[in-house]
């Protein structure tokens, strides 16, 4: 793949990448250049290539910073146009900076289709209609904390066939005078199956959540593009720290609860358990890959709530705790006025 600078090929300054146009724009000139302009200049300022090839075949990172956070380990890249000043993760400013000198480089990622504005808007929008949530999160500088971050993902295609065994059971009751009837059927079923999952996604990052992970899928793979290190202009990328291998089992996981749940609705009875799994999973393919993610993580008495908005679709989701002071005001209130009108309901009776 070509090289691609990170420099404005008409005046030299720093340039990013646009979501809105999906182009890189230039704030000092003005200038904006799409991704075959970006691939026709080779800027003399510039020669590094942000991959490179090892033995194994596998791209390697090289030419992007990395931020370690010393207090809490979290390790993000950027490129020359963006910087950490402090951890995305617990918010400590106690950060070093270095050069990627290992890890392996992503084949494809997800850029951007929203902005900060937008990743503002929705987190606001969160918080509509809860009079009981504290105020600390409504505080602008927690907002204005929102990251634009490029998350690793591992991504699987996978096989799953065999035989599986449910045992059925229907339950019919009827009555007549005398007696009330129940009459239980069971049945032994057999399934053969045979499905396969592509892009099966698990994140590639101990410090997420799973689950919040998996709450803002699906993501659109047509709109997956050939890794380069431009598209990181103004935004941060997490380094993995969950290899292949580890992330493989909540894939293997994720395909066979899958499958199960889908052969299981094949039998048309009332109940269903399983008594034998011979399911088998066999690995077609996997491949690493980067997915956009605007997300804040405010910290709330010792406690850390993270905030997450699909930058791609713009599905956003996060837990809001109760303000416990506000919550007993509110009970009391709403015990009073219940009272009251309880009273003068009873007096208007009598």
């Amino acid at each position: 793949m070509d090289v691609l600078d990170n420099k404005c090929p008409a005046c030299g300054a720093k340039i990013i990448f646009n979501p809105k146009n999906q182009k890189w724009d230039c704030e000092y000139c003005g200038s904006k250049f799409s991704l075959e302009e970006m691939k026709r200049y080779e800027n003399a300022s510039s020669s590094k290539s942000n991959t490179k090839k090892n033995t194994n075949s596998k791209k390697k990172l090289e030419g992007l910073d990395v931020y370690t956070c010393k207090n809490c380990g979290a390790e993000v890249m950027a490129d020359e146009t963006t910087t950490a000043t402090s951890c995305l993760y617990c918010g400590s400013t106690t950060i070093l900076k270095d050069k990627i000198d290992d890890g392996i480089a992503p084949s494809k990622l997800i850029p951007f289709k929203n902005v900060k504005e937008d990743a503002i808007s929705a987190f606001k929008g969160l918080y509509k209609g809860r009079p009981l949530m504290p105020k600390f999160f409504n505080n602008p500088k927690n907002i204005e904390k929102i990251t634009g971050v490029y998350i690793p993902f591992w991504t699987y295609d996978l096989k799953v066939s065999g035989q599986i065994d449910f045992t059925a059971t229907d339950v019919k009751t009827w009555s007549d005078y005398s007696y009330r009837y129940t009459k239980t059927d069971k049945f032994l079923c057999k399934r053969n199956s045979r499905m396969s999952f592509n892009r099966v996604l698990v994140d590639g990052s101990s410090r997420f959540d799973d689950d919040l992970m998996d709450s803002i899928e699906p993501f659109n793979f047509k709109e997956l593009v050939e890794y380069n290190h431009a598209y990181l202009s103004g935004f941060l990328a997490e380094k993995y720290d969950v290899d292949s291998n580890k992330a493989m089992e909540r894939a293997n996981k994720r395909a066979m609860n899958t499958a199960i749940s889908t052969t299981k609705a094949t039998v048309i009875h009332q109940s269903k358990v399983v008594t034998n799994n011979n399911l088998h999973i066999a690995k077609v393919n996997d491949d690493y890959i980067l997915l956009p993610v605007w997300m804040v993580n405010i910290k709330y008495k010792d406690k850390t709530y993270t905030f997450a908005m699909n930058g791609q679709t713009g599905e956003i989701v996060g837990n809001i705790p109760l303000d416990i002071r506000k919550t007993i005001i509110v009970s009391i209130l709403l015990f009073i006025i219940t009272t009251v009108l309880a009273f003068f309901i009873i007096r208007g009776v009598t």
